[in-house]
């Protein structure tokens, strides 16, 4: 994904050719619904959040001041957009404390497989509060880097590597019984 591309295609559209946004739209579109996925949790909701996410950049195109590359603009306005629906209509989670019942149950039977691990560790995820939630998802489920999610999140990287930190710290005393931490927690 070029950076020169999106900022051809930047150009046209914010010259006249609309059609131009469709080249951003094919580029981004995968790693928004993914983005938006790791909030909601809801496939159908991914995609309407990222749909609501590429109207709002094409509103917002001439707003861009290519200060930063045009794909951090892009996540930024989108991560913003993705905390607002969430708490706009949160869906349904599950407490930490009863995740951790429901692993302690589980433990005394066969061993977890990693599908059903990784699982549980999403809703831990998406159960913790927002500031500790918001860098994690960014930081582990979208493979963003420190200074990419610091960017998005509009915060100072140091305060990013807290809350990952911090978030992390919170998920082992809620979920003791992984003994074998998950690769998408293992410390950076």
């Amino acid at each position: 994904m070029s950076a020169s591309e999106d900022l051809a295609d930047v150009e046209r559209v914010l010259a006249g050719d609309i059609a131009s946004f469709e080249g951003i739209v094919r580029r981004w579109q995968g790693p928004l619904i993914n983005m938006a996925y790791r909030f909601s949790n809801d496939r159908g909701r991914a995609e309407e959040m990222a749909q609501e996410a590429f109207l709002r950049a094409y509103r917002a195109l001439a707003g861009w001041r290519r200060d930063a590359t045009f794909s951090t603009w892009l996540f930024a306005l989108a991560a913003n957009l993705y905390r607002s629906e969430i708490k706009r209509t949160p869906a349904q989670s599950i407490a930490l404390d009863d995740i951790a019942e429901l692993m302690d149950r589980r433990s005394h039977q066969a061993s977890f497989e990693a599908e059903e691990r990784d699982l549980m560790v999403r809703r831990a995820v998406l159960a913790l509060p927002a500031k500790y939630r918001d860098p994690m998802i960014l930081y582990y489920f979208h493979e963003m880097d420190v200074p990419a999610a610091a960017k998005s999140l509009g915060l100072p990287e140091g305060t990013v590597k807290a809350r990952l930190f911090r978030g992390r710290e919170i998920l082992r005393s809620k979920l003791p019984q992984l003994v074998q931490v998950p690769p998408q927690l293992r410390e950076a």
